[in-house]
């Protein structure tokens, strides 16, 4: 697992290839959020397929696995754990150091449940 702290205005998309860097990945499942030409053919350089999800806006929407994209689901109920912590959920840290290192923390505890 691999987490990076960004700013609240900062969009996904603009971590997507730092996520996937020196992490060896079959398959890379994202949500609308990370459907760019970039990302995608960063993660097809890498070998690995792209499951991400078409936005609707996009002219010629690409095919992608249903089955595998229901998957992405997994995620999304670890981060509803991780935010049960308080400190995670309100933000209290007031350094990035701080509250990066309660993440940790709090994803090892969720991690060992």
């Amino acid at each position: 697992m691999k987490l990076i702290l960004t700013p609240g205005q900062a969009a996904d998309v603009t971590q997507a290839k730092a996520l996937i860097e020196d992490v060896p990945i079959a398959v890379v499942i994202g949500d609308k959020g990370y459907d760019s030409r970039a990302v995608v053919e960063a993660i097809e350089a890498q070998g690995a397929e792209a499951v991400i999800s078409s936005q609707k806006n996009r002219k010629v929407q690409r095919a992608h696995d249903r089955d595998r994209y229901k998957d992405r689901n997994l995620v999304e109920r670890f981060w509803f754990k991780l935010k049960q912590y308080r400190r995670v959920a309100t933000q209290y840290e007031k350094t990035a150091r701080n509250f990066m290192g309660f993440i940790m923390v709090a994803s090892i505890m969720v991690l060992l449940r």
